[in-house]
Formats: structure tokens, C-alpha cells, sequence
């Protein structure tokens, strides 16, 4: 019961600010947006990068909440946070393209004519 009286006292200052409820309804509304992208199936880029700032919001949360900002002054936590998503994004993306290159490596798919058809035979 102790250490959790401790634990709601170490979390409250962030919950509490103006900042915690501001981020927490961001990451709703990007969360949002990307679902709606989804569904009304936009353009890739527009899901990932909605996703991406989702998942930058969501490791900023983390960060406050775990106060690791303030125990490690000698590492600039947010660039290394976004640094490590926007590598696993890279990645993320150099496998997509290989595997559209994979199975369409000869470009757009152009649909033939009957005439050119008729032609090959």
C-alpha cells in the first residue's frame, strides 16, 4: 500500500500539468486521424505519418511519465526517441518497397488490348 501511495505521487505531477491531459488528447486525435485514414484507405504516406507522430506522442508520454528526462540529463532523450522510430520506419519502408519491387519487377501493370493480343498470336 506504501509503494503505491509513492507510485500515484511519482506520476501525478505529469498527469496533473497542463501538459499531461494536452499530450494525452493529441495522441487521441492523431489515433483518430490515422484510423480514419485507414478506413477511408488515403494514400500510404498519410497512414505513416500519422502513425508516426502517434508513435512519437505516445514514447514523449512515456518519457515524462517515467521522468526520464530528469534522471538523465546527459542524454537528449527526445532525439534519441525519435531517432529510433524514424530508423524502425526506414527500415519498415526499404521492406515494403523490396517487396513491391519483388513482385512487380517489371513496373506498372499495363493492361493489353484485344488488338495486341491478336497481335502476339
Amino acid at each position: 500500500m506504501e509503494t503505491e501511495s509513492k507510485l500515484k505521487l511519482h506520476l501525478r505531477p505529469f498527469c496533473l500539468s497542463v501538459k499531461g491531459p494536452v499530450k494525452m488528447l493529441r495522441l487521441v486525435l492523431t489515433v483518430t486521424s490515422m484510423t480514419f485514414f485507414i478506413i477511408a484507405q488515403a494514400p500510404e504516406p498519410y497512414i505513416v505519418i500519422t502513425g508516426f507522430e502517434a508513435i512519437v506522442i505516445f514514447f514523449f508520454i512515456i518519457l515524462y511519465i517515467l521522468r526520464l528526462d530528469r534522471m538523465m540529463k546527459w542524454l537528449f532523450w527526445p532525439l534519441l526517441v525519435i531517432g529510433f522510430v524514424a530508423a524502425l520506419c526506414c527500415i519498415a519502408d526499404g521492406v515494403l518497397i523490396y517487396r513491391k519491387l519483388l513482385f512487380n519487377p517489371s513496373g506498372p501493370y499495363q493492361r493489353k488490348t484485344v488488338q495486341d493480343k491478336k497481335e502476339v498470336l
